[in-house]
């Protein structure tokens, strides 16, 4: 099997090559180990054309461009522009590719068929010729290697007149795709004022062609826009900056770049990309005042820390690099600056309080200046930028001033009423200077003139008190309200007004078997006074002492020891002795006390010690302890007792006296929701209890005067008045009711008292007694006992003269 070929030309490498005009060209070579068959030239237009008797199809964008095809015998090479087959034999034109068998005597008996991937959709070839074309356009982009397989059939037998045959179409690249930026977007960040040459990025664009193929994916960059300010390497395509920028006047920039391929020559694709480049801020703007000069007031009562005022200093750059650090400049004793560091303003604060009538207007200078700033950079802050502060005082009515912040008196203690201890001394800061005027708070001891002057009012006694704390209060009299204290220490100073004394109580106990010398007691003294060197005791008998058995020896160190000066006490004959002992201070004057130590005399027994002794007072203090609590106990007991029957005699009085007579109301007193009735409501009380007609009573023998009184009550609960004086008494009292301007707007309960009209006692008047007493016999009076002996010879003795 062989190709066809036309027009030979022998190339210079010695190879063989065709050359086409088309750009799309669609045909291909038959590939076989033996000579190539010479055909007629084909005919190229811009259009497909289907050639007669099968012949190839052509596509072509171009009819003026030639195109290479070289044949081998193993290989051929299919691009989008050329068509070449190896073959280090020869080169001639090609019309037409076929496949052709040696044996094929164009008697159309040979079959050839195409076989492998992309036969027949691809690649056809014309079964009777051996004609091969390509029925669709070739893209190496996707698919650049296609191998396939050739067979040669005899129609009339069946069989196959050669062996198959196996040939390689490598599609060849053109340049049909342009470049790409497959990063996109693109960001960068560079400081501002970078030198030139300082890289900010690197983009990167992509050729989908063949870059072993010519220059057809060889990308050159350039800038379309971004000029001054950068530049890019043709072939890295590395942005660097080429001159510097300021972020204060443009914070980012919009950089273009494009990429060619084909190293940018006539007819090469190209793409673009945009960079956005922001500058990040450096320190290379000082802080600068606002205005030059700030003009600010302050109280001369405000306190110290504060607040007079802000200042504000600008700052071109931002962040970190804007932040400031405020300052006085001439180091101000009185005034101070803060940092707000949110607001990054200046705060005047009062660092020591001002007085108007010492300066009343202050002029300060402070600056201003970044807190962190890189040594490059430290040009651009050589100088810091200040301003004048003028603050003034304000007056304002002060309080009195004391000319110390306290005072200390001292007095001796026992001094005379009315001594002076000491002057304090305020006068008022202010211009107009007001009279002072001087009291003193709680104190019972001392007093103040309106000089400041502070005497005494009772003695002093350095004993009970050696420290007075006062407060003296001084008030302008212009103003009263203006009011300042101070306090006042006053010490009492000592003088020797008190003796020395024991310094406790002695329990002092002597054997009987004492002998001569032994020491029972060693004793101290205390002084209340205040020496001002240490105090020293001197203890003595006293003379009037006629007591030889015990002696006293001074230890010359503020005490002494008792001793005994004979062998032998009695318990029965002298069971206590009574010794003075006397102490003397060394005070000026020096002061002596008598003091009297009792002794007891004790059985020692055996033991010889007088700790026994001691042992059985404690004991029997002890048991007069237990009595004495036994006895408190007892009394509470009674008084608990006593509180106890006096609750419940009151109890008992609370209780009713006369039962019935709450029974009794009880039978005429209802209570009901219901809205009375008015005058017509009479349910309310039995009107029968209350219409029974008076009984009298008549006279009846005496009885017991308690068993009496209460018959006499319950019968006078059985008496009413007769209905008419009631219904009038009742009418009456209603009619009031009713036309009282102040009576209650609801119905409401009314109680009166009634007298009636009788009683059993009888009419206790005396008008007419005349006529009733000359039937009355006083005779039961002598029958009353001793108490009605007088009563009954009065009227006894009346009666008889009368009869």
């Amino acid at each position: 099997m062989s190709g066809s070929k036309r027009k030979p030309q022998q190339a210079k490498d010695g190879s063989s090559d065709l050359l086409l005009n088309s750009r799309a060209l669609t045909l291909f070579c038959l590939l076989r180990k033996s000579n190539i068959h010479k055909h007629t030239e084909p005919r190229f237009d811009e259009k497909p054309v289907k050639q007669n008797r099968g012949k190839l199809s052509y596509y072509s964008s171009c009819v003026s461009r030639e195109l290479w095809i070289s044949v081998s015998s193993d290989l051929i090479e299919l691009e989008d522009t050329q068509v070449r087959i190896t073959n280090h034999v020869m080169e001639s034109w090609y019309d037409q590719y076929q496949l052709r068998s040696d044996l094929d005597n164009g008697n159309n008996s040979f079959q050839y068929k195409l076989l492998g991937v992309g036969a027949g959709n691809i690649f056809a070839i014309d079964e009777r010729t051996g004609d091969i074309y390509a029925v669709e356009k070739l893209d190496r982009e996707e698919r650049s290697l296609y191998t396939l397989r050739a067979q040669v059939i005899d129609t009339t037998t069946g069989r196959a007149v050669e062996p198959e045959s196996e040939f390689v179409i490598r599609v060849s690249d053109i340049n049909d795709n342009e470049p790409k930026f497959l990063d996109e977007p693109y960001e960068a960040i560079v400081p501002e004022m970078s030198p030139e040459g300082t890289l900010v990025t690197q983009v990167t664009a992509s050729d989908a062609d063949d870059p072993s193929s010519g220059n057809n994916a060889r990308l050159v960059y350039s800038l379309l826009q971004g000029q001054p300010y950068f530049s890019i390497e043709p072939t890295t395509g590395k942005i660097r900056i080429s001159s510097k920028m300021d972020r204060e006047l443009q914070d980012e920039y919009w950089v273009i770049i494009q990429a060619k391929d084909m190293i940018g020559l006539p007819g090469a694709l190209s793409g673009t990309t945009s960079v956005l480049i922001k500058l990040s801020d450096v320190n290379d703007n000082k802080p600068t005042f606002k205005d030059s000069l700030y003009r600010l007031t302050v109280s001369e009562s405000a306190p110290v820390g504060t607040s007079i005022g802000k200042i504000m200093a600008y700052d071109r750059d931002i962040g970190e690099n804007a932040e400031m650090d405020y300052s006085i400049e001439d180091d101000s004793r009185t005034f101070d600056v803060i940092t707000n560091n949110e607001t990054q303003e200046g705060i005047i604060i009062l660092k020591k309080k001002v007085n108007f009538e010492d300066q009343n207007h202050y002029r300060i200078r402070a600056k201003v200046k970044n807190p962190q700033v890189d040594e490059q950079l430290r040009e651009y802050h050589t100088e810091a930028s200040t301003t004048v502060i003028k603050i003034q005082v304000e007056d304002v009515d002060e309080p009195p001033v004391f000319l110390l912040p306290y005072y200390i008196f001292e007095i001796f203690e026992e001094c005379p009423h009315g001594s002076s201890v000491g002057t304090v001394s305020a006068t008022d800061p202010d211009q107009r200077k007001s009279p002072i005027g001087y009291s003193i708070t709680r104190s019972e001891v001392f007093s103040v003139d309106d000089n400041g002057t502070i005497f005494t009012t009772n003695p002093l006694d350095r004993e009970t008190s050696a420290w007075y704390n006062l407060s003296i209060i001084a008030t302008e009299k212009y103003n009263i309200a203006q009011i300042s204290s101070v306090p006042v220490y006053v010490q009492l100073l000592n003088i020797n007004d008190h003796a020395p004394e024991f310094s406790e109580y002695y329990e002092t106990y002597v054997c009987e078997n004492a002998v001569t010398g032994q020491v029972i007691q060693t004793i101290s003294a205390v002084d209340r006074d205040e020496s001002i060197e240490h105090h020293h005791f001197y203890f003595n008998l006293s003379v009037e002492e006629n007591n030889s058995s015990f002696a006293i020896i001074d230890n010359q160190d503020n005490t002494a020891v008792v001793v005994t000066n004979r062998t032998g006490f009695s318990l029965q004959e002298e069971p206590v002795f009574y010794i003075s002992i006397l102490i003397a201070d060394n005070g000026i004057p020096s002061l002596t006390s008598t003091n009297t130590l009792t002794i007891h005399v004790c059985d020692c027994g055996d033991a010889d010690s007088t700790q026994t002794c001691s042992h059985k007072d404690f004991m029997l203090s002890m048991g007069f302890r237990a009595e004495v609590i036994t006895a408190v106990l007892i009394c509470i007991m009674i008084i608990f007792g006593f509180i106890f029957l006096n609750l419940g005699l009151k109890q008992r009085r609370k209780q009713t006296l006369f039962p019935e007579k709450s029974e009794e109301f009880r039978e005429n007193i209802f209570r009901y929701d219901d809205e009375g009735g008015g005058e017509a409501d009479t349910e309310a009380f039995d009107i029968a209890q209350l219409r029974g007609s008076a009984v009298m009573r008549g006279r009846k023998p005496r009885r017991h005067a308690r068993a009496e009184m209460r018959s006499l009550y319950r019968q006078s609960l059985q008496v009413g008045p007769d209905s008419a004086v009631f219904r009038k008494f009742i009418l009456e009292k209603l009619e009031e009711a009713d036309t009282d301007p102040c009576a209650p707007p609801f119905d409401s309960l009314q109680t009166y008292a009634f007298e009636g009209t009788g009683s059993l006692a009888g009419s206790l008047s005396s008008l007419d007694s005349a006529a009733s007493d000359h039937d009355e016999n006083y005779d039961y009076l002598n029958e009353l006992g001793p108490r009605f002996k007088r009563l009954a010879c009065m009227f006894g003795s009346t009666m008889q003269s009368k009869n």
